[in-house]
């Protein structure tokens, strides 16, 4: 089994100087999370920035009667901008984060983020570049709402889940699709079929083979 500073190392070492990478180790705190465990609720205030070791993580909104949206997915090497955002600004959350698979964290004081926005130029490109790979996936995430129909968007989100999660075969329920997407279960589980029987995808017992990658 990897160390922290093993993890940090693979996951950040073509990113960061040895010494940010040190740092990062002594501040961070290390936490495991299983699949479908809530990080970030929408209206918590956030202290701490995730930086993602190993795993994949979902970004959620959510609407006035409750549905949720899928933003975009956050991998190893990956930050959350938003969640910086509402650090220094002391805001609340507007998103709610899920472990979209087991995944292995660091958590980083927010009062130390600031710090190395000055003192190290690798960090501060590292952050300045998450936010320009966030809001391409937010203009992503808007195109596919207006230009894709329903049927393209669900094959693209399939595709996405595989790729985060590196393995054709997703595991999940009709019922939690149709929850990223913002739609009815019973509208997943007709297209589905269809898919199925345009050869893109094989359905088994809550999980999903992605054919069409």
């Amino acid at each position: 089994m990897l160390s922290v500073k093993e993890m940090l190392e693979q996951s950040y070492g073509y990113l960061f100087e040895a010494e940010l990478i040190d740092e990062i180790e002594e501040v961070g705190t290390y936490k495991e999370v299983p699949q479908g465990e809530r990080l970030i609720e929408i209206g918590d205030y956030i202290k701490m920035m995730p930086l993602v070791l190993e795993g994949a993580i979902k970004i959620l909104r959510e609407d006035e009667n409750g549905d949720e949206l899928l933003l975009y997915f956050i991998e190893k090497s990956d930050t959350c901008a938003m969640t910086f955002s509402c650090c220094l600004g002391n805001k609340k959350s507007e998103i709610r984060a899920v472990a979209e698979t087991d995944t292995k964290l660091l958590f980083i004081p927010v009062q130390q983020m600031d710090i190395w926005m000055s003192k190290y130029k690798s960090w501060q490109r590292y952050i300045l570049d998450s936010y320009h790979i966030r809001m391409m996936e937010l203009l992503e995430t808007v195109d596919t709402l207006a230009f894709l129909r329903m049927d393209e968007r669900l094959l693209k989100h399939l595709q996405d889940k595989a790729k985060v999660s590196h393995d054709d075969v997703i595991h999940t329920t009709h019922q939690d699709i149709a929850y990223d997407l913002h739609t009815s279960r019973v509208v997943v589980s007709r297209l589905l079929k269809q898919l199925e029987k345009e050869g893109k995808i094989e359905m088994h017992r809550n999980k999903i083979k992605v054919l069409e990658l």
